[in-house]
């Protein structure tokens, strides 16, 4: 009986009978049988993934749906986010030739407005990495500080090593109206210019050489590459005194209004609200660079919160703080409840304190640090927070 001539497969290294190989087109790649009804299994899972993350995404009035269950007001931000998270998700997955180009965006907006609230909010919704930068931590390539590439491999990271997740995520920086362009006598800007010059390329799209954690060892550094071409970069900054910028060049463009009289100056609520006509030129004027701008096409301003908003952001989102109390004591079998009065007073000192909603966690951390020690040992299996309970003398 004739012996079967055996092949090497040069995928699993298996010497396997000639008539169970699967030869490339000119014989120099060989492929065994049961190799190849894997690789068929990886291009139909890699396939069904595909279209469901599509199939899944939400379209941008249910994403902002979403966002209304978690954020109160804001609601020219969170249009601007659904639209250009929900196109993002379409240009990464577009099959014709055609370059649609990417829309980051700028959020721009006083603290504890709810920027980085929303971009968190955002990213938990959609199941995708995010990693939140600060960008005053950042510095220019060779400076002590965290390169801009330490972005990338901090996402990489979020995605447990994914490196297609991680190429389809979002990249938040926080502050960056804090790298605006500064005049120094020896013309070395370490965290400005030079920073949003390191940032240009990975904003508009480009491969980046980063550190590979996962296979580097104690003696060598292993490198990876990422392509920044389908990442969401979405930016944010309360850019305090561009108002003065806006409010100049309105000034300049009042005309004539009615009966001949020549208005020079802007009214108070048009200087109020000056903020909701920056332009990309305001921020150029402001020290932000030209071609970095330029990459940034959205814009959304949030608006400073009233007292309504602080009462609203205590009771109505669906992890409100006062509902996140309530949880935590509800374990313990108690139940907890807040009079209108106290509410309103938690509201008020936050308001006034002019910190934004970051305030109402430290006034309610105040008021409830002797309840949540004492409950869990204590008979009492209802609390009621009245107005003399809040705390507000160390806020």
């Amino acid at each position: 009986m004739e012996e079967k001539k055996l092949v090497k497969c040069k995928f699993c290294g298996q010497e396997v009978e000639e008539d169970k190989i699967i030869y490339g087109a000119k014989k120099s790649l060989t492929i065994c049988e049961e190799c190849l009804d894997v690789c068929n299994h990886i291009v139909e899972d890699r396939q069904v993934e595909e279209k469901l993350t599509f199939d899944k995404i939400l379209k941008p009035a249910e994403l902002k749906a979403e966002l209304d269950k978690y954020i109160v007001g804001q609601e020219h931000a969170k249009k601007v986010l659904s639209v250009a998270v929900y196109n993002h998700y379409k240009r990464s997955l577009k099959t014709t030739d055609t370059i649609i180009q990417k829309s980051n965006v700028c959020l721009i907006g006083s603290s504890g407005s709810g920027k980085t609230l929303l971009a968190t909010t955002i990213a938990r919704l959609l199941d995708l990495p995010i990693v939140i930068v600060d960008a005053t931590s950042l510095t220019s390539s060779g400076y002590k500080g965290k390169d801009v590439e330490d972005c990338l491999t901090a996402l990489l990271e979020k995605a447990d090593g994914d490196m297609k997740k991680a190429e389809h995520g979002i990249i938040f920086i926080d502050e960056i109206d804090k790298i605006a362009r500064k005049g120094t006598s020896d013309g070395k800007d370490v965290n400005g210019e030079g920073v949003q010059q390191a940032l240009l390329k990975m904003v508009e799209g480009t491969n980046v050489s980063i550190a590979d954690k996962k296979n580097s060892s104690l003696l060598t550094d292993a490198t990876t590459t990422m392509n920044t071409t389908n990442i969401l970069f979405i930016v944010s900054g309360a850019f305090c005194g561009i108002e003065d910028i806006i409010n100049r060049k309105l000034e300049k463009n009042v005309k004539t209004m009615g009966f001949g009289v020549e208005r020079t100056k802007l009214s108070e609520e048009e200087k109020n609200n000056a903020l909701e006509k920056v332009t990309q030129s305001d921020l150029i004027e402001y020290g932000m660079i030209p071609e970095f701008v330029g990459r940034i096409q959205n814009i959304a301003v949030l608006k400073k919160l009233d007292l309504d908003s602080m009462v609203r952001i205590l009771k109505e989102p669906k992890d409100s703080l006062l509902k996140q109390y309530q949880e935590l004591l509800s374990i313990d079998g108690v139940t907890l409840t807040f009079e209108d009065k106290a509410i309103e007073k938690i509201a008020k000192t936050a308001y006034k304190q002019k910190t934004g909603a970051r305030c109402l966690k430290s006034i309610l951390e105040n008021t409830m640090l002797d309840i949540m020690f004492e409950a869990p040992t204590q008979d009492k299996k209802e609390i009621v927070i009245k107005e003399s309970d809040v705390k507000v003398d160390n806020i």
